[in-house]
């Protein structure tokens, strides 16, 4: 059963709406931007960034079990995507890898998928370090918002950022979600309890998708 709220028990539903699928492509400053399902065969570029990335991300991720080395070690990577197969195939997470020119790039992923009457998620993301700014993160939250809200199933999708990740929350901004408040205390991040902004969005607020906009506003093309 699904997490009770205000009373009433969700039930999971197994069938997994809008995954697999691949997304794109598009064409933004960093490059041409796609998105698909992640792969057991990802191991050794999601190593290879996460190791090196270490002060980009660490400061933003949850606090973890274990040290930075061996939670994004090679050998990590195949039981974190079988954990997230398991999750898509039932439903309840829709995990993406993100590329520019067909090379690795960064994750983004729908979690906490709760569908009945709520149909609601939360979508995360990261990138490496070599392409911020360049219009990848905005671009990917575009495609995979508008494929949930399209394929998915889903109506709401929201997303938490603490204050001072500035980067990100122009990301959110830029592709069209909203401030809703302040969670305080939420996250236990970088070793410490967390402020985290909500920012959100639904299905009516679209229009005709998220990354018509971005192309409208000249910070896209469809290739």
């Amino acid at each position: 059963m699904g997490a009770p709220i205000s009373g009433v028990a969700y039930p999971v539903e197994t069938r997994h709406p809008g995954w697999p699928a691949k997304l794109g492509p598009l064409r933004v400053p960093a490059g041409i931007l796609a998105v698909r399902p992640v792969r057991l065969r990802d191991a050794g570029d999601w190593s290879r960034v996460r190791l090196r990335d270490r002060e980009h991300l660490e400061m933003w991720e949850p606090t973890g079990i274990g040290p930075w080395p061996d939670r994004n070690a090679f050998w990590s990577w195949p039981s974190q995507w079988l954990a997230l197969r398991g999750l898509a195939r039932r439903g309840q997470c829709l995990p993406f890898t993100i590329t520019v020119d067909g090379r690795f790039a960064g994750q983004i992923t729908v979690g906490n998928v709760i569908r009945a009457s709520l149909r609601s998620a939360w979508i995360g993301y990261w990138v490496s370090s070599d392409i911020v700014r360049g219009g990848v993160a905005t671009g990917a939250v575009a495609l995979v918002t508008d494929h949930v809200f399209d394929f998915g199933g889903l109506h709401r999708l929201e997303a938490t950022v603490r204050p001072e990740n500035t980067p990100s929350l122009r990301v959110l901004g830029k592709a069209g979600y909203r401030q809703e408040g302040l969670f305080e205390r939420y996250l236990d991040v970088a070793g410490g309890w967390r402020d985290h902004f909500c920012y959100a969005i639904t299905k009516e607020e679209t229009g005709d998708g998220l990354v018509s906009r971005l192309v409208a506003k000249g910070l896209a093309e469809r290739v």
